[in-house]
């Protein structure tokens, strides 16, 4: 097609050799003023209709031009006859593409996105615009060109970076669309919610769900930085008269877990901002937490998270339907335009027009891109080689395991099966830190147990203290065990352990009480500040190395002044290393998309079933 378009342009009789009976006719390149849009307004979201006229009878829809493929810039009419565009209306309407969702019916893009439109289309005589949508490139405009101020009453001297932040958030709160606070850990995602929630506390109460081990950093951060605004924790007493008489500077504080059980009285209440901190805990659609943060009624809403999404897109989906309601479309929209496509193909026009789309409301830095004062962080992985009984014991479990699920694929068929792998999955994993976590008949003397007590022995004679982190609490009591044997000191922290009693651990560890800090990685992978610890051990590596680098911040952070090495301990020849490898492809493609955040693929029952081999 491309060629016939040349030779189009020239005017002599030109020989070509031809299959014999093939039509092929492109009847015309047409430009920007062939193509008319207009725009009617459909609740929060816009519907675009356009044509190109290609003669008397017939024309080209929007709809048709976005459903073209992509890079393509012809349009296949009928009976062999297209029509070319030129390279400037093809740039017009993949841009349109991007952040359009368009059917055989009609062509919507989100209220949130007329501006961006509006940059594109402006430019095109036969673009018609009306009053709203004019009024929501203005609302965006003027909240881009705003100069904010730091409130005055803010007790703290923000970093750069940190200032940017409370800029960037203050625009979209003028702008009035959610925004999603994605900095890497350590960097003061709290102080910068803080400033904002500071400037808006004189619109109303406000309100900020959080872990319960982040809620009283909140508390010690909000007396600390923000002495004028009246703090709560929403737990004592009597609650619903507690959320009576809500008054401006008023910030509640609130666990998920209340969230859930409070939902009715919360969310009555027209909160001037709600923050969802460590916001990956909504990341499932269909979690009653998640529904309880939808029914919230907030005229600004933001996340924070140092992980934005853990383990696949749908979970991005989750969180912009908090943010931005119908933004990012419906599920199946969304599957089909981007999730699918990117998951499944690596499809990079897709992953552009994601990336492109959210980037307006995704901040992201980096702790190397912004605090040159930061210490060095070193992460090794120590291979752990098994001893013969342990690796004898090892093996014999794993076929066990791939005998176990080929019974259950013939009995069940290979999609029902993705927990049963799962279940064989932990046992092996267990089995890589101890055989008494997966029998109490079995004890063979560990050799990641052994590894561990001389890195720790030699560590404290050298005056280290370390953060030592595991999925499996019984393995924490086996090396709990071993540290009292050997009189090695430590605190203990895992999800059993009181809200209260979280921060007097911290405290204590932080004054220097106690060689190593043991904690379970999902009770204590967030919200803690422990930089007395220098090193920081994984036991045992988790699916999501986002998860693990979050934990390792815990240490590595604001007030760190000391190098920080990481040791992670992998088992040789088991489906730790697989773990691992795993590790590699889901950066790759969190890069790609969105600058660090965690984006990966979901894994099927094939996949995990390809670890068991």
């Amino acid at each position: 097609l491309d060629a016939l378009l040349e030779l189009q342009e020239i005017k002599k009789d030109i020989k070509i050799l031809w299959p014999e009976g093939e039509s092929l006719k492109i009847l015309k390149e047409y430009d920007l003023s062939a193509l008319n849009i207009s725009v009617k307004n459909s609740n929060n979201w816009f519907e675009l209709s356009g044509t190109i006229q290609i003669d008397e009878t017939r024309i080209i829809t929007l709809q048709q031009l976005l459903s073209k493929p992509a890079n393509s810039k012809f349009i296949e009419l009928d009976n062999g006859e297209f029509i070319a565009l030129t390279e400037q209306l093809k740039q017009k309407i993949e841009g349109l593409a991007g952040f359009a969702f368009s059917d055989n019916e009609k062509t919507k893009i989100h209220n949130i996105n007329a501006n961006f439109a509006d940059e594109l289309l402006s430019d095109m005589k036969g673009f018609k615009s009306n009053k709203k949508w004019k009024e929501q490139v203005k609302k965006a405009a003027n909240a881009i060109n705003l100069s904010p101020a730091l409130p005055t009453t803010m007790q703290a001297e923000l970093r750069p970076y940190q200032l940017d932040g409370f800029n960037w958030l203050s625009r979209l709160s003028h702008w009035g669309v959610g925004a999603c606070l994605a900095d890497d850990m350590g960097l003061g995602k709290t102080i910068q919610a803080l400033a904002i929630i500071l400037e808006r506390a004189k619109n109303g109460p406000q309100l900020v769900i959080a872990p319960a081990s982040v809620c009283l950093n909140w508390i010690a951060e909000s007396a600390k930085f923000a002495p004028t605004l009246n703090t709560s924790f929403f737990g004592t007493g009597d609650r619903k008269e507690n959320l009576k008489n809500l008054k401006p500077f008023d910030l509640v504080l609130c666990t998920y877990g209340l969230l859930m059980s409070e939902e009715k009285n919360i969310s009555k209440i027209n909160w001037t901002t709600t923050v969802l901190d460590e916001a990956q805990s909504i990341k499932n659609f269909k979690a009653k937490r998640t529904q309880a943060a939808f029914n919230l009624q907030s005229d600004f809403r933001l996340i924070t998270t140092g992980t934005p999404v853990e383990n696949h897109l749908s979970e991005l989906w989750t969180l912009f339907t908090f943010l931005n309601p119908g933004f990012l479309g419906t599920q199946s929209e969304f599957a089909a335009k981007f999730a699918k496509p990117i998951e499944q193909d690596d499809d990079l026009s897709a992953k552009k027009a994601l990336k492109k789309m959210i980037k307006p409301f995704i901040l992201r830095r980096l702790k190397t891109e912004v605090l040159e004062d930061l210490p060095e962080k070193t992460e090794i992985n120590l291979s752990i080689e098994m001893s013969e009984e342990e690796l004898a014991f090892y093996e014999a479990l794993r076929r066990n395991s791939v005998d176990n699920i080929e019974n259950l694929k013939e009995e069940k068929g290979a999609g029902a099966i993705h927990l049963q792998i799962l279940a064989e999955l932990t046992k092996l994993r267990r089995a890589c830190c101890h055989s008494s976590l997966v029998s109490k008949d079995v004890n063979i003397e560990s050799s990641k147990l052994q590894n561990f007590i001389r890195i720790v022995e030699d560590l404290k004679e050298n005056k280290h203290k370390a953060l030592v982190f595991s999925q499996f609490t019984g393995h924490l009591d086996i090396i709990r065990k071993v540290c009292d044997e050997r009189k090695i000191s430590y605190q203990y922290l895992d999800g059993s352990t009181p809200t209260k009693k979280r921060q007097d651990l911290v405290d204590k560890f932080q004054a220097g009480e106690g060689d190593i800090f043991l904690i379970s990685l999902k009770a204590g992978g967030t919200g803690l500040n422990l930089t007395a610890a220098d090193f920081v051990i994984h036991m045992d590596p988790w699916w999501n190395p986002a998860v693990e680098d979050q934990a390792s911040d815990r240490a590595h952070r604001i007030g760190q002044q000391r190098p920080v090495t990481v040791y992670r301990f992998v088992t040789k020849n088991t489906v730790e290393e697989r773990i691992i490898a795993l590790h590699k492809k889901k950066r790759a493609l969190a890069d790609s998309l969105l600058d660090g955040t965690d984006v990966t693929g979901k894994m099927s029952a094939e996949d995990l079933l390809d670890l068991l081999k």
